[in-house]
């Protein structure tokens, strides 16, 4: 399990596996890993579990997802959090993936004009965007260009700032300010969650309004988040384990994609900001940070 063992996500996945009559230490055990969002520490981890002889290998990123795939064809791989998984060539088709690869799909690049537009609805003046990404995510490349597509007929201009490393956030911000941008707009990623309070810290100090897909941007500090439900799709990815374990095969199994989003409104950042929130966003909110 490519998952660090303290977070929420890790609790979900467990009672998951609970729900279908597993027991952690029990039934089953869990080989915990995680990255800590450095991409370049994910083959090694791999390669340990693969060495280990683990029954099945849940990912909860495209990185991890490709690392494993590249690892073993034997082993039975799970993406608990993968954007795009026939795009990024971890599978032929969503419903009938083949290999030994199958799991959950979080419809991220599909999102990306949605976002964008709540952003607009939450905060009308906005009209310099700066997008954070990472060019080392596979799927990013895709969400950059759907976000450039959809930009103009909101009319947003948007600036693109890349950051591999933590060490790489400062400069970003500074590009920022650069373009003058009045929001900044977080792509999801391994490295910017497990970093998070980093950037919204810098983006605090730039005064910028921050949306995201992931709800725990939103809840240390970032205004707005919408997006799939991180511990639903790890609580679903347990079930695809109990199939496996009693004999499905992965290629067999259809790959789900999201079936709850969540949006979710910081209005202490919002006060903080001297943004006000207008009432069609909070209504649509499935939760309000007071």
């Amino acid at each position: 399990m490519l998952l660090s063992t303290e977070s929420k996500e890790a609790e979900a996945f467990r009672q998951g596996l609970r729900d279908a009559g597993y027991a952690e230490g029990h039934e089953v055990v869990i080989e915990w890993r995680s990255a800590g969002g450095d991409y370049a520490r994910v083959p090694a981890l791999v390669a340990d579990l693969v060495q280990r002889k683990v029954e099945v290998i849940v990912v909860i990123s495209t990185v991890a997802a490709q690392a494993a795939k590249r690892a073993t064809s034997a082993i039975p791989i799970v993406m608990a959090v993968v954007a795009d998984p026939v795009g990024s060539g971890l599978v032929a088709n969503l419903a009938h993936p083949g290999g030994n690869v199958t799991g959950l799909s979080t419809m991220t690049s599909e999102l990306s004009a949605k976002r964008l537009q709540l952003l607009k609805e939450a905060v009308p003046g906005v009209t310099r965007v700066a997008v954070l990404w990472n060019p080392a995510t596979p799927f990013h490349t895709k969400v950059v260009e759907d976000l450039k597509a959809v930009a103009p007929s909101l009319s947003i201009e948007v600036n693109f700032v890349d950051a591999r490393a933590p060490e790489e956030f400062g400069p970003a911000f500074s590009a920022v300010s650069r373009a003058h941008a009045q929001a900044l707009y977080v792509i999801d990623d391994p490295l910017f969650i497990t970093h998070r309070m980093t950037l919204l810290k810098l983006a605090a100090k730039a005064r910028l309004p921050v949306i995201s897909g992931e709800k725990p941007f939103a809840d240390a500090g970032g205004l707005i988040s919408y997006g799939t439900n991180l511990g639903d799709l790890l609580r679903r990815s347990a079930g695809y384990v109990d199939k496996i374990l009693k004999g499905a095969k992965p290629g067999d199994l259809p790959i789900e994609q999201p079936t709850k989003f969540e949006l979710v409104v910081n209005l202490k950042t919002a006060k903080a900001l001297g943004i006000t929130i207008p009432e069609s966003i909070l209504l649509q909110a499935d939760e309000v940070i007071r």
